[in-house]
C-alpha cells in the first residue's frame, strides 16, 4: 500500500502532547437520569421484534404443514375406467384400444408412473366427439409444474396448444387446465389435471374449452378415488 499520503501531513516535532480531558465523552444530549426509561423502551422493542419473528416462523410452519397435509391427502390415488362415465360409453373396439395404447405408451415414456392407462370414451350422440383419455398415478411434488411440462411435450407431438388456462378442478382439488390444439378434424380442446397422486390428460374433438372442462371434471370425479 502506498504511503504517499503520509508525507502531506506536517510533522509536529516540538508540539505539546494532546491533553485528553478527564470528562467522559458524551454520545447523546439526553439526560443520563433517563437511562432506565431508555433501557425499558429498548426492552419493549426487543420483545415486539421477537414476537414478530415468532409470528413469521409460525406462519412459515403453518404453510409447510398445510402443504404436507395436502400431499398426504392426495398421494394415494387410484384411477379406474368404468364402462360409463359422465354420459360417455367406453369404446373397447380394436381400433380404440390401439389408439389408447399408443397414447398411454407415449405418455408413460415422458413421466415415471406407478401405473398408467389409456382409453377412449364414445359419445353416444356423436361418434366424432369421442374422448381420448390417458394418464396414471405417481407421487408428484409439484403438480402444476409437471402438468405444464406435459402440455409442452404434447405440443411437440400434436401441434401447439394455445389458450391454455386454469379451469375449476372440483372437489378433488389439484390443478386442471385446458387449451386448444389442431387435428385432422380441425381445432379441438385438450385438458389435463394433476394433483400429488395422479396426472391425466384428455383430448376432446368437436368441443370447446368450456364444454371440455366441465366434462373432464365430471369424468375425473367418476374415475379417481383416493385410498
Amino acid at each position: 500500500m502506498s504511503d504517499a499520503h503520509l508525507t502531506e501531513r506536517p510533522v509536529n516535532d516540538g508540539a505539546e502532547p494532546i491533553d485528553l480531558t478527564d470528562e467522559p465523552i458524551q454520545l447523546s444530549n439526553r439526560d443520563p437520569e433517563n437511562a432506565p426509561e431508555r433501557r425499558a423502551a429498548r426492552s419493549r422493542r426487543r420483545r415486539i421484534a421477537w414476537a414478530a419473528a415468532a409470528l413469521v416462523g409460525l406462519a412459515g410452519a403453518a404453510t409447510i404443514g398445510t402443504a404436507g397435509w395436502r400431499v398426504a391427502q392426495q398421494k394415494d390415488a387410484d384411477l379406474a375406467t368404468p364402462d360409463r362415465v359422465a354420459g360417455l360409453v367406453r369404446d373397447d373396439s380394436e381400433r380404440a384400444r390401439s389408439t389408447s395404447d399408443y397414447l398411454r405408451s407415449g405418455f408413460a415414456a415422458d413421466i415415471d408412473l406407478d401405473s398408467s392407462f389409456g382409453t377412449v370414451y364414445r359419445d353416444p350422440a356423436d361418434d366424432k366427439r369421442s374422448v381420448l383419455v390417458f394418464g396414471g398415478t405417481t407421487l408428484l411434488w409439484q403438480p402444476e409444474r409437471d402438468l405444464d411440462s406435459l402440455f409442452g411435450l404434447l405440443t411437440d407431438e400434436t401441434g401447439k396448444v394455445t389458450g391454455l388456462r386454469d379451469v375449476p378442478a372440483g372437489r378433488l382439488g389439484g390443478v386442471m387446465k385446458c387449451g386448444t390444439t389442431s387435428g385432422d378434424g380441425g381445432d379441438f380442446a385438450v385438458c389435463g389435471w394433476a394433483d400429488h397422486g395422479s396426472v391425466v390428460m384428455a383430448m376432446f374433438p368437436g368441443r370447446a374449452i368450456d364444454d371440455a372442462g366441465k366434462l373432464f371434471r365430471s369424468m375425473r370425479e367418476a374415475m379417481q378415488t383416493r385410498g
